[in-house]
Order: C-alpha cells, then structure tokens, then sequence
C-alpha cells in the first residue's frame, strides 16, 4: 500500500465503529453529504436518511467489523474492498451476516470522506 492506502483504511475502520457505537458526530464527519449506500438489500440510502434511521433506532448497528480489505489509492480518490461482518437490527429484525463491499472515499478539500459504498451478502 502507497501514498493514501492506509490512512483510508484505518478512516474506514473509525466510520465502521462510529457505526456500531452510535457516534453520530464522528458519522458527520466520515460521511459526504452526498453519500449513495447501496446496502446489501438493495435498498438505496443518502447521508441524511442512514444516519436519521440510526439516530431514530428504526437501524442499529451492534457492531461493524472489516478484514481482507485492500485499498487503490486513484489520487484524490481511494477505492478500499473487503469483507465486513455486520450484526444489526433493522425494522426490529436481529441479523448477522457477512459482506463483500467496495468503498469509496474522496478528498474534499483535504478532507476525507466516504462518498459510496455497495456491499452483497456472502453466503
């Protein structure tokens, strides 16, 4: 890994843990305005509406936890994919599950920010 790689990834690691801690304020700073997630359900959420469900209790994140991940560094932009385990409760159903996602982070200004990610369920 060069230049951005691993500062990215320990970034990434930080959004994932803010995520299952409920640290709203470390959220708004990881996360671009502009987010597109696209989680493993297919369901499509924006800055607002992910972290509003989070901080409404509508989804809560036990823990988020990453491995095998591997960081592009494009310049500007770092493309990190890996696998997270997630343990959430969403719309009152309790689930544990393992994903392969890619990630994309931007710097704004010298500032890096999470402006994508998509993810599908592993088996």
């Amino acid at each position: 890994m060069t230049g951005n790689a691993a500062t990215i990834i320990e970034l990434d690691r930080q959004r994932m843990a803010a995520m299952g801690s409920r640290d709203i304020p470390a959220l708004n700073r990881l996360i671009a305005d502009d987010l597109i997630y696209i989680h493993s359900s297919a369901r499509v959420d924006t800055k607002a509406t992910l972290i509003g469900a989070m901080e409404s209790g509508a989804t809560v994140y036990r823990s988020v936890v990453p491995s095998e991940v591997t960081a592009q560094d494009l310049g500007d932009a770092v493309v990190l994919t890996g696998v997270a385990a997630i343990e959430v409760t969403s719309g009152g159903n309790a689930m544990s599950f393992r994903v392969r996602f890619a990630d994309v982070y931007a710097n704004r200004g010298g500032n890096w920010q999470m402006v994508t990610w998509q993810s599908t369920k592993l088996a």
